[in-house]
């Protein structure tokens, strides 16, 4: 952003920090290209390179120049097309970055083409230091997230593998006391078998004896319920509920953030556009009518309102998803 001398008097630049910056543009920018820019004077057009990284437009000279000519900061501006008098060539692609003082310039800029001017006009509104934050934030928790169903998975997968482990070494103690008690047993095992058991008979079993092949049996049927319940889980992710159940996840992660776009853009047109001209309305000499101005922005401050709590409840919702019905909060 090029400072008037009034303004240099009072406010020092390093120098050397912005070309530093301007440097690094180079090879890290997010938008680069030839632009014409309309002079301070509005006499002429001057093409200029221009490289955009992070919040700062930077322009040269041409695309061999190291030194920038001068810089923009987008922080607090706003990008939007310009339109001009038919008869002039190219004003079709014209558009300006302004910002809500007045006492600071609107730059006039032109792309070559209509592509070239949407990509442009895109990534300049983009580019803004508080949505990196916001989406850093979201990033962090999202991460944050995953690590919690990692830390937990990891947790769920030690406390079974040691599970597997005592239950392998039960079930070797089992098989030995097992083979030991067949060969203790063996000859009544054999005259059993040739005799029917009467119920007298049953009450001779040694009750210790006894626990230790309840035990066995009640190790090998927790096996095959487990085996079981991993067959039902496994047949519950495959089945067409599990699939509708992320289809509504993805639906509904949509939906959030298709309302913070639109929060966003509400947020504009009432900062940028309908405060403005109520203020111009409320001027000795107002360009328009307060009716005008309701007119053309019919109860946006409204809606705005009712779309700022309606996203808060929202967000405070999907705090605790997936466990909770969103339905009530679309009612």
């Amino acid at each position: 952003m090029m400072l008037s001398p009034k303004i240099q008097r009072s406010v020092r630049v390093n120098d050397g920090q912005l070309i530093a910056l301007s440097d690094r543009a180079q090879y890290d920018h997010s938008q680069a290209g030839y632009l014409h820019k309309r002079s301070s004077d509005n006499t002429k057009w001057q093409l200029r390179w221009f490289v955009l990284y992070q919040n700062m437009l930077f322009y040269y000279e041409s695309e061999n120049n190291t030194r920038p000519t001068g810089v923009l900061l987008l922080e607090g501006s706003y990008c939007e097309r310009l339109s001009k008098s038919p008869m002039e060539r190219n004003a079709s692609f014209c558009f300006t970055i302004s910002y809500r003082r007045e006492s600071q310039r609107q730059y006039e800029l032109r792309a070559a083409s209509e592509v070239d001017c949407v990509h442009w006009v895109d990534a300049i509104r983009e580019a803004s230091f508080n949505k990196l934050l916001l989406q850093k934030e979201e990033l962090e928790q999202k991460q944050l997230h995953l690590l919690q169903v990692v830390e937990s998975e990891r947790t769920s997968r030690w406390q079974y593998a040691q599970q597997c482990d005592e239950l392998s070494s039960e079930v070797k103690k089992l098989r030995t006391e097992l083979c030991a008690y067949k060969k203790e047993h063996e000859p009544a095992t054999r005259t059993a078998s040739s005799t029917s058991l009467s119920p007298t008979d049953s009450d001779d079993i040694d009750p210790v004896e006894l626990r230790k092949i309840k035990k066995v049996q009640s190790f090998f049927r927790g096996w095959l319920c487990r085996r079981r319940w991993k067959q039902i889980v496994d047949q519950y992710i495959k089945s067409p509920h599990a699939e509708s159940m992320r289809k509504r996840n993805s639906l509904v992660f949509k939906m959030v953030e298709a309302e913070e776009e639109y929060l966003e853009q509400m947020e504009i047109l009432v900062t940028c556009f309908l405060r403005p001209f109520k203020m111009a309305a409320s001027s000795k000499k107002p360009p328009c009518t307060h009716e005008d101005v309701n007119s053309i922005f019919l109860n946006s401050e409204t809606v705005l309102f009712l779309h700022q709590i309606f996203f808060k409840g929202l967000t405070s919702r999907m705090e605790s998803w997936p466990t909770l019905v969103l339905g009530e909060s679309l009612v």
